[in-house]
């Protein structure tokens, strides 16, 4: 006589909601990002003070509508993913600020951001989301590529921008 064993794995759910980028779940986050993205690309630990410099540098002031959204992704109830959109032109949403914390990459919740920040690009007007990013954020890229968005020529510029990307909503 044989036994099996079942193993289960929890489902693990993901809600993405409007939030303003100020409360502090949303400023965690951003922070969390900004350490992150920065960390890689200085290929050290960022302080507290790159962090706040950082933010100040690269405000979130544009994604609030009726020119943008911020977001915050929770794990059965924990705040571990944030983005925002923001238009460029009265057709041309962009993507910033996508970021999953590590713990939760792989679980689905990069694909529950870009559902609702195109949604929130569709209710602000626009027909095309456009996004850069660097080459070091693989994980990004690759996000990206497996939800539709296409590599285009650069649209914008700047010391961060090396991949430009675009999405069709229409």
């Amino acid at each position: 006589m044989t036994t099996h064993s079942e193993h289960r794995t929890p489902t693990l759910s993901w809600t993405v909601t409007p939030e303003p980028f100020t409360t502090g779940d949303a400023t965690a986050l951003r922070r969390a990002y900004y350490a992150e993205v920065a960390g890689r690309y200085w290929k050290r630990q960022v302080t507290e003070t790159e962090i706040d410099q950082g933010l100040l540098d690269f405000p979130d002031d544009g994604l609030v509508p009726p020119t943008g959204q911020f977001v915050v992704g929770r794990l059965d109830g924990e705040p571990l993913a944030c983005g925002g959109i923001r238009l460029l032109d009265p057709l041309t949403a962009e993507l910033t600020r996508v970021y999953v914390d590590r713990r939760a990459r792989g679980t689905g919740g990069g694909a529950a951001l870009l559902k609702v920040l195109e949604a929130e690009a569709r209710a602000l007007g626009a027909d095309r989301v456009r996004l850069d990013t660097r080459s070091d954020l693989v994980e990004a890229r690759a996000l990206y590529a497996r939800h539709g968005y296409a590599e285009i020529p650069a649209y914008s510029s700047g010391p961060y921008a090396q991949h430009w990307f675009e999405k069709r909503l229409t």
